[in-house]
């Protein structure tokens, strides 16, 4: 497979906890509805890799949100990356550049790149013992003692850099982006 027009859909907050129920052969449904080809999800959690269509185009996330709030009623944001952004996402991680363990590694993707000013307005100290570098659209976490206990949550930097944000473990970064190469 050509990986130069691969995509990666990010949803957030679809069947966490029970909640916003969103079947993973729907969901892959929907994205060929409008017009994307070679469709795979990975794992419950909205991850889906494609192939976008000529007619969608740079459409597919505001495509793909406004199917999911006509056929299941609630608002879920899509972020997106091409595969070659993920791959220098995963070159840039500071993180394990440093040696970090990769289960204490997490990705928060911004649907757009932060203001630096307000970059420059978030607490570094906000959740002690936890780290985290803003880099672009991305804002790198290391969380050593577990992401559930993290204050450095979606809801933080999306009221401190006003922009729609969905967050990826380590390994789910990975995956995306074997999948995305061609070799998933």
């Amino acid at each position: 497979m050509d990986s130069t027009g691969t995509r990666v859909a990010l949803l957030r907050g679809i069947n966490v906890g029970g909640k916003n129920k969103l079947p993973m052969k729907e969901l892959a449904a929907m994205f060929v509805d409008v017009g994307c080809s070679d469709v795979r999800t990975y794992i419950q959690s909205g991850n889906v890799v494609f192939q976008p269509g000529a007619a969608a185009g740079e459409d597919v996330p505001a495509l793909i949100s406004e199917s999911i709030l006509s056929r299941f009623g609630y608002q879920v944001p899509v972020v997106t990356r091409t595969a070659v952004e993920l791959r220098e996402v995963a070159e840039a991680n500071p993180f394990v550049r440093a040696g970090a363990e990769a289960d204490k590694l997490h990705v928060v993707f911004l649907a757009e790149a932060p203001d630096a000013a307000d970059v420059q307005g978030l607490a570094p100290d906000r959740s002690p013992g936890d780290e985290f570098a803003v880099l672009g659209r991305e804002i790198y976490l290391h969380c050593p003692n577990g992401f559930a206990s993290t204050k450095l949550t979606n809801a933080y930097f999306e009221s401190k850099l006003t922009t729609t944000s969905t967050t990826r473990n380590w390994r789910t970064v990975l995956r995306l982006l074997d999948m995305a190469v061609g070799s998933g």
